[in-house]
Order: structure tokens, then sequence, then C-alpha cells
């Protein structure tokens, strides 16, 4: 991850790009298309020596609720609207030009039906993640098992509040065979806690931001602690975590 991030940096600095960073210690530019911000990702990943698709795979958290306005979804980089149905497909052509694995809040968070549609669609090749969907909450995870609107929780502790609700979340998602991330929050600090938890309940995938900054490295180095005390009990996962077929 480190090797790809700052390939990532000479990619972008070749392109002439300012590499501000955002939030989680991720980079900022601004791009013209939202293709190339892929395409980009895919350059840097082959410039640090890995194969897209074999050793490396996409994640990616487009945040649609932030995109939905009167009932459509505003690409405002291509200059077009797009409906439900048509958001379903923009994803489900993404997914077959790139090495897509994972997908976080491609819809808005109360778009029911156009969850479910691309779950029918992608579910089987790419983690749909609910976020803003789920909001770790036993009743909206429960919802979203019945009416097959997911195959992926992310788990944030703080936003439902108590741990123990949490667990709850991620029990469910489990007996439903979903897959789990345990992840931070924008807003940051050097706690780690996150990295035991993610470890406790056997998530096997972590969402703590870029290898940059304090808040999101105490993270990482947690982990590596962890796995020297585990020793030889400890067992990555790697794809196996997905539960999907890519």
């Amino acid at each position: 991850g480190a090797e790809i991030y700052h390939s990532l940096k000479n990619v972008l600095s070749s392109r002439g790009m300012n590499t501000n960073v955002g939030d989680e210690g991720g980079f900022a530019p601004s791009l013209s298309t939202n293709e190339m911000a892929v395409e980009v990702i895919l350059e840097a990943i082959e410039k640090a020596g890995f194969r897209p698709g074999e050793d490396v795979w996409i994640a990616l958290d487009p945040a649609a609720s932030e995109l939905y306005k009167d009932g459509q979804y505003v690409l405002a980089r291509e200059n077009r609207a797009l409906s439900t149905d048509e958001m379903v497909e923009f994803w489900a052509d993404w997914v077959e030009r790139y090495p897509i694995i994972s997908l976080e809040d491609p819809l808005h968070e109360d778009d029911w039906a156009g969850w479910n549609k691309l779950v029918a669609r992608i579910g089987k090749r790419v983690q749909v993640v609910g976020d803003d969907l789920l909001v770790t909450n036993v009743s909206r995870v429960r919802r979203a098992i019945e009416e097959r609107a997911a195959n992926a929780l992310l788990c944030k502790v703080n936003q439902i509040g108590s741990l123990s609700e949490a667990i709850a979340a991620v029990d469910m998602a489990h007996r439903a065979g979903w897959a789990s991330i345990v992840s931070h929050r924008s807003g940051e600090t050097e706690d780690s806690t996150i990295a035991d938890i993610v470890v406790a309940l056997n998530t096997g995938q972590i969402k703590t931001g870029a290898p940059a900054r304090s808040d999101r490295i105490a993270k990482y180095n947690r982990l590596l602690r962890i796995e020297g005390e585990l020793g030889d009990n400890a067992v990555f996962a790697g794809m196996q975590a997905y539960r999907v077929t890519r």
C-alpha cells in the first residue's frame, strides 16, 4: 500500500497535478473526468511493480448521497444527471472495465430499490458496501438483508454509539453471509482501537485511510503489533475476506 501511495504521488506530479491531501490522508487532485481518478491509480499500481486485478484491486467510495439532487445523480464533471437505473448501469460498466472489488455507497442512502437492482446486477462480482445506507444500525442492516440491498457492512463504532451495537451489526451481517469492514471516521485521532476490533470480530478488512499522517499510521502499526503477538495463529484472509468471485 505504501509503495502505491508514493507511486501515485509521482504519477500525479508527472501530470502537473496538485497533490493536496484530503481528510483521510489521501491525495485530492482536481481531475478532469471521473474515469481519470481510476486511471491514475491503475498507473500508480503498475509503476509500483504490481498487477491490477491480480496483486491489487480497487475499492471505491463515491458517497453517492452527496451526488443526489431532485431524484437524480448529478455528475458535475461530466455535466449530466442520471436516473437510478442509469446509475446502476454506470457502475456495471465500470466493474466490467476496471478491476473493482469493492463499491461503497454507490447510490443514495434511501434509494433502496436502486441498491437491490445494483446487488442483483453486480453483487456476485463486487462487494457492495453500505455506509450511509446502514449507519451501523441493526434495524437498517436487517432491512438491507431482507431486501438484498447490499452484501457488505461498513462498521463505524462511534457512528452507532456503542461497542455492543456495533458487534451486533457485524454479527448480523456475518450470519447473512455478508462481508464487514471496520472503519475509521474522517475526523480521526491516533487511537488505534479499530485495529483490535477488526481482528477481534474477524472481519478481515479495515478501512483507515492512506498510509500517511500519524492518525492513519497508528492503526497500521497496531495491526503489525497484533500480528507479532498472535504469531503463527495470525491468518491473512486475502481475497476470501471479500466473499465475491472476481
